[in-house]
Order: C-alpha cells, then sequence, then structure tokens
C-alpha cells in the first residue's frame, strides 16, 4: 500500500466540486495544469480568475520533500517556527553528501563516517517532527519519490530544482528554497505567481536510438534555458501516452533547465502499470475513479492554441538522438552533427568518462536499455575507450538491476557502479587528475553541465545525452561517434556496429529490494532532543536576520558587477562545498567565488574599496560588513539559474549584502531572496548595466514608500564625482514587502508563533 493514502484520497475526493467551481469562473475548458492549480487552492473553491504571469496566489501543497544538503537549512529554520510536527507529509532523503570515487561499497562507508553529524541531526528532526527520513543509500530523491509518493494530480514542493520529476506521474512538483518548505510544513500557504502555461504537443513514436530524453534535450534547444520562466510546460498527444511513466519523468525533470516553473502529463496508462509495479494499487483505482479530471478537457488538446499562451509540437518519429553542450544544457547538437560542430567550434573529441545516473537517468528502463548496449559491446568483442560509471537511482532500481544481471553486464564492460546517490551530477566526484584542470571531454546522462559542475574543473567539457548514448559513446571513445551509421573496430579488428538499444519499461518479474532504506519518524516525538555542537563546523543554529531600519539605503558598495552566465552553482558552490549547508558562516566563504567579475574577467577577484586592493569575493564582502557598510550584487540575464540552492540567497544576506540587482532572474531564486528579507531589483533599462562602474557607491531610494508595482531610484555616485540616476523595477506584493521590512519571512513566522 502507498504511503499516505488517506491523504490522497482526500485531494481526489474535492477534485470534481473544485474543477467545476473553477470551470464555471472561467467559462472555458481547463488544461490540466490549471485543475490542479485550482484544486490545491489555499481557501478552497475558486472565487475570483488568475491572470497567468501576474496573479500571487496562495496554495496547499499535498506533501514537502528535502534532500540532505538542501534539508539542513530548511528544517533550521523550521526548528524555530514552533510547531510540533510538520502540517503536512514530508520527507528528507540522504543523496547528496556521498563523493563518488572508488564504487559503492566503499564510497557509502566513508560518507556515513564523514557526515555522521549531519546524517544524525537530519535523522533525529525527522524523528522528532513527524518526518520520513530515507537514509544515505536509499537513493536519489527524485527517483524515491517517483516510486513512493508522487500520485496523479497532486502538488508538490521540494527543496531541491529537479522536484519537477515527479511530474512524470502527473504531478505538480514544484521546486523551493527551504524557506517556502518550513511555510507549509508550519501550517502556512505557498505563495506563487500563477503560471503561464507552455503545450508541448507530442506525435508519432520514438524508436531505435530515441528515447524521452532526447525530447527534452529538444526542447531546451528550442525555449534555451530562460524560455520557460514563470510557466507550466504541459505535454500531450499520442506521443506522450506510448512513453513509459520513468521517461515522462526525465522529460519532466529537466523542465528545470529551461526555467519552467515544472512540467506534467496527463494521467494514462503507462502511469497506472508503474503505480501497479512500485506497490501502489490503491493510488492506481483512486487515480483511475477520477481519472477524467486527471488531464485537460477534451477541448483543450484538440485547439491547443486556444488554451496555453505557447505550443510546440514535436514528431517523435522523426527525433533525432542529441547531446547538448558544452557548458550550458540548452545547447543543441544531433548525433548526426556532432563530428562537424566539435570540430568547428575547438571541442576535445576524445571522450575520457561515460556517466549514466542522476535523478534524470537513473530507472530501471534507463538503466536496462544502456545495458543492451553494453551487453552487444562484450558479445562483439568490443571494450570501452573512455571510463565508464552508473550510479542506479534508487535501492530498489539497484536491488532489481542486480538480480536481473543488468549490474554484471556494466561490470563486464569494466564499469564502476557507484553508490544510490546524486555524486558526479552535482560535484561529489573525486575525480583522479581532476586538480590539473586540462581541457577534456566527458558525456552524462545528468541535467546540467555547467563548468565545473561536475568535477571541479573549469576545462571539463560536458555533454548532455541519454543514458544509451552515453553508452555508446564511452565505447567508442569518440564525442563524434553516431552509432546510427557508424562502426567500431572490435579486438579481432572486425568492424562492428551497436544495434539499437532494446529494454523494459519495467521489470519482468516485478521490482524486488531488501532494504528499500526508509527509517519511520517516532508516532510522539516530543522526547526527541536534538542537539547541535556550538563548535561545530558542519552545523550551525540560525539567528534571525535583522529587520529592515526603516530608512533608504545609502553608501551601499559594489560589491561585484557579474558578467554572463551566473548560476546558483556561481554564487554557491556545490562539490567540496556541500559539508557546509548546514553552518551558514562557513558556507558563505564560498560566496559568488564562481562569479566573473566583468571589471577584470576573472572570478574571485574584486576591489575592496576601503583599501584599493583586489581580493576574495567573500573576504572583501566580510571587511564590509566589518565596518558597518552594506553593498550590492550586479548582475546579468537570468540571474539565479539552475539549483534551488537557498544558501545562495543567504550567504549574501548573511554578509551584509542589501540588494541584488540584475536584467532578469531565474524564479526560484528570485523568490528565495525576497524570502531572507532581500531586495531582488532588476533594471527598468537593461542598458543602464553598462553605467555600472567598479568604484561606485549606491543608494537606493524610495523604500519608504516601497509599495508593489512602483520602481525604485538607484543613485550611482562614480569615484570621479559625477553620478547617474537609474530606476529599478521589482515583482514585490504587499506580503513580501512585508517579508522585507521584517528582516525576512521566517521572522514574521516568529513573531505570529510568539503570539
Amino acid at each position: 500500500m502507498a504511503f499516505d493514502i488517506e491523504m490522497i484520497r482526500k485531494v481526489y475526493s474535492r477534485y470534481e466540486e473544485r474543477i467545476n467551481a473553477a470551470r464555471n469562473l472561467v467559462n472555458k475548458p481547463l488544461t490540466l495544469s490549471e485543475k490542479i492549480l485550482y484544486t490545491h487552492l489555499w481557501d478552497g473553491n475558486a472565487t475570483e480568475t488568475y491572470d497567468r504571469g501576474v496573479s500571487y496566489v496562495d496554495f496547499a501543497p499535498d506533501r514537502v520533500a528535502m534532500q540532505d544538503a538542501t534539508a539542513q537549512m530548511a528544517l533550521l529554520q523550521f526548528m524555530q517556527a514552533g510547531r510540533p510536527q510538520a502540517a503536512v507529509p514530508s520527507t528528507v532523503h540522504c543523496d547528496h553528501l556521498i563523493q563518488a570515487k572508488e564504487g559503492a561499497q566503499v564510497d557509502l562507508q566513508r560518507a556515513n563516517t564523514e557526515s555522521k553529524e549531519v546524517f544524525n541531526f537530519l535523522g533525529s528532526v525527522a524523528n522528532k517532527y513527524g518526518i520520513g527520513f530515507w537514509k544515505p543509500g536509499a537513493g536519489i530523491i527524485h527517483q524515491v519519490v517517483l516510486e513512493n509518493y508522487a500520485f496523479p494530480g497532486g502538488m508538490m514542493i521540494g527543496t531541491d530544482s529537479h522536484t519537477v520529476n515527479a511530474g512524470g506521474l502527473g504531478m505538480l512538483a514544484i521546486g523551493v528554497g527551504g524557506a517556502d518548505a518550513c511555510d507549509v510544513m508550519a501550517g502556512l500557504p505557498w505563495e506563487l505567481k500563477f503560471p503561464k502555461l507552455i503545450g508541448v504537443k507530442l506525435t508519432g513514436k520514438l524508436s531505435g536510438w530515441t528515447s524521452p530524453k532526447d525530447v527534452i534535450l529538444k526542447v531546451a534547444g528550442i525555449l534555451t534555458v530562460k524560455g520557460g520562466t514563470g510557466a507550466v510546460v504541459e505535454y500531450f498527444g499520442e506521443g506522450a501516452q506510448s512513453m513509459s511513466c520513468t521517461g515522462k519523468g526525465t522529460i519532466c525533470n529537466m523542465g528545470a533547465e529551461i526555467g519552467a516553473t515544472t512540467s506534467t502529463f496527463g494521467y494514462d496508462e503507462s502511469m497506472e502499470r508503474y503505480l501497479r509495479a512500485t506497490d501502489r494499487a490503491d493510488v492506481a483505482d483512486a487515480a483511475n475513479a477520477v481519472k477524467e479530471h486527471l488531464t485537460a478537457d477534451p477541448e483543450v488538446y484538440a485547439n491547443p492554441e486556444l488554451y496555453f499562451d505557447q505550443v510546440i509540437e514535436i514528431n517523435l518519429s522523426e527525433l533525432e538522438p542529441s547531446l547538448n553542450g558544452p557548458f550550458t544544457p540548452d545547447l543543441y547538437t544531433p548525433v548526426s552533427r556532432m563530428r562537424e560542430e566539435a570540430a568547428k567550434n575547438g571541442w576535445p573529441t576524445t571522450v575520457e568518462w561515460g556517466l549514466i545516473g542522476s535523478c534524470t537517468n537513473s530507472s530501471y528502463e534507463d538503466l536496462s536499455r544502456a545495458a543492451s548496449i553494453a551487453k552487444q559491446a562484450v558479445d562483439k568483442g568490443l571494450v570501452t575507450k573512455a571510463e565508464f560509471g552508473i550510479n542506479p537511482g534508487s535501492e530498489q532500481v539497484r536491488y532489481t538491476a542486480d538480480r536481473d544481471g543488468l549490474l554484471k553486464t556494466f561490470e563486464d564492460l569494466n564499469a564502476t557502479i557507484f553508490t544510490n546517490a546524486c555524486g558526479p551530477c552535482i560535484g561529489m566526484w573525486d575525480r583522479v587528475g581532476a586538480e590539473k584542470q586540462e581541457k577534456n571531454t566527458i558525456v552524462h546522462s545528468f541535467n546540467r553541465n555547467f563548468a565545473k559542475r561536475a568535477d571541479g574543473n573549469p576545462n571539463t567539457f560536458a555533454f548532455v545525452a541519454s543514458p544509451e548514448i552515453v553508452a555508446a559513446i564511452a565505447i567508442s571513445g569518440d564525442l563524434g561517434f553516431n552509432p546510427l551509421t557508424d562502426t567500431l573496430t572490435n579486438a579481432k579488428g572486425e568492424q562492428v556496429k551497436l544495434d539499437p538499444p532494446t529494454g523494459d519499461e519495467l521489470p519482468s518479474k516485478g521490482f524486488a529490494v531488501e532494504d528499500a532504506g526508509y527509517q519511520a519518524p517516532a508516532a510522539d516525538g516530543s522526547s526527541v532532543k536534538i542537539d547541535v555542537d556550538p563548535n561545530s563546523d558542519r552545523l550551525q543554529l540560525l539567528e534571525p536576520f535583522a529587520a529592515w531600519e526603516g530608512t533608504d539605503l545609502k553608501g551601499l558598495k559594489l560589491l561585484i558587477k557579474a558578467k554572463g552566465k551566473c548560476t546558483t552553482d556561481h554564487i554557491s558552490m556545490a562539490g567540496p562545498w556541500l559539508k557546509y549547508r548546514g553552518h551558514l558562516d562557513n558556507i558563505s566563504n564560498n560566496m559568488l567565488i564562481g562569479a566573473v567579475n566583468y571589471f577584470n574577467e576573472k572570478t574571485d577577484s574584486v576591489k575592496n574599496q576601503l583599501t584599493g586592493e583586489y581580493g576574495p569575493v567573500p573576504a572583501t564582502q566580510r571587511a564590509y560588513k566589518a565596518a558597518g557598510i552594506g553593498s550590492i550584487v550586479v548582475g546579468d540575464e537570468n540571474y539565479g539559474e539552475g539549483s534551488s540552492r537557498e544558501h545562495a540567497a543567504m550567504e549574501p544576506r548573511h554578509l551584509g549584502v542589501r540588494a541584488v540587482l540584475v536584467k532578469s532572474f531565474a524564479r526560484i531564486h528570485e523568490t528565495n531572496l525576497k524570502k531572507q528579507g532581500m531586495l531582488g531589483l532588476t533594471f527598468a533599462n537593461k542598458e543602464d548595466y553598462d553605467k555600472i562602474q567598479e568604484d561606485d557607491t549606491i543608494d537606493i531610494l524610495g523604500l519608504t514608500k516601497f509599495t508593489p508595482g512602483q520602481p525604485l531610484t538607484l543613485v550611482l555616485h562614480h569615484a570621479d564625482g559625477t553620478e547617474d540616476q537609474i530606476l529599478a523595477n521589482h515583482t514585490y506584493n504587499a506580503q513580501q514587502i512585508e517579508w522585507f521590512k521584517e528582516g525576512g519571512a521566517l521572522n514574521i513566522i516568529r513573531k505570529n508563533q510568539a503570539k
């Protein structure tokens, strides 16, 4: 039986009434996305219509999921909310703090030793507050959620941008910062700007070497890394129904890479099959009873251009396998053109590693299709020219794949089986030789490929592809290898060709597992004590941020003017820094060290206006803080894209940065800044970015009349005595302005609990 089945039945019991209320109000057929949104309104049945991309709306998510790196800060905040238990079903998953190095057994044992303090903390907090706990090695959060918690038509939030993976089971699953998770676990409404809607019509059917991964790689190439910002992407059509549930999850997962709020599919037979295969027949039966409500109204898919803000159509029968990259997940290249593009751009074509796994592609189906390629290679006398690594998505997937011989097939090809964890995908990879920073190429089935992300080497050219393409290219060792047309030379000197991959959507003998890794919380956690050593360098209890002083902000120093792409990886790196995710002061030593300084084209080198000397960004900001001087960060387009990590907002807040002024924001990061009491502003005129000079002192005026929809004025005092006045826009509503005034949303929760 499923977890939280009574909650799911309760959600379905109100579906028809709430959908009818919404449909009568808007007076038109509804998309699936709208149905889920309207059935999860905080105030119950809809009483007003909302403007897409404009209206802020309060929602009531069904559940919360947190991974260990972000859960630390989320739970440190929740501990101050004054509640005896989480108000909605919630879980913690230990998947980020396990480094890939030698192999699963050794790596997991080392992680359990090195991060014992953090795992014990998370386990005890979960035990106290009624939160489910998935132990290290249990699997990657999003695969575990898909196997155990996701359900059609539900709404969930998670402290990881790839929470959207659960859209593969027909949810609206949305990545947030820890402060948002804290609100929902504290029983408060969750605020979201009512999203725009992008419809993707899939016709035809995948075949041969083409996989669901190629669908989202194509969509990313069309929409770019910010084309989905503020929108839900809803997939439909005969092509959508022909795909597996986990394949749908892959597509939704990488929707984070186009900036989408989330992505989803309508309930269909593949989802029912997956629910029954993962021991959730009760959920399938409940969904079947309301299945007409778990997809869009028929008129929507018949005439999508009338109901979506944008419609994209992709014929799966004509889709070609592709690789996206390097350094950005939206640079789309079909395999047939890769050799030409690599030569034109100077990309290294010798592939050193092929990596399969991550929350994007680590299902049983993914492993079985990749294993079919590996088995061919063994049978045809081929060996891998590149090193090869596998991260299964969960212990259930790993155990079943091992039982069915898939892991042995990979090992016969000399692959390393890493822990059921994120590993290289989020920088937890101790790659031999990476410190030399040599130019090289890797291919992987992950979702992101920003510079330095996987191994810390800025010169690693990473390309994203499906597991089967990764396997083929790892065997060939050649980025330009096209398995659809090219041959390889085996040990006997023969030319052999790889046949298209085959695989099972679900294991024919069913899933199996001895210990999935789940730890249920205490029925009554009131007596559970949570101790944090004040001398710990891994954990630190939070102190409230100071409230706004009630005046305009004057005399702010420019900390950095970031040039080009500045993701949350640039603002708060992962990899070795993950160990400090529960210690705000320590992790603040990585603040913006990956951002490129516009004025000298260097990373982690900014001018200290107090001394005139150049130094690291965090040290410079600490000097300003010690002198009682605030500062401002200036950025480019889509600032804060990527991970949901709220550390990228909390670190500047902790060190005394008062505002972030950019050309445009990624959704989650802008919200995180607001939650922490920061000013997130955008240039009213993007060309004003060019007016920011290195020695500027900046005033922000208009805060005493801070009002929704009203721009603020910035005065740029230049070192030569001249000045410029520019306007800055913002998207703060009345509630968010209160967050700013009180010093952060958590301060309001504290105040209300004290009453």
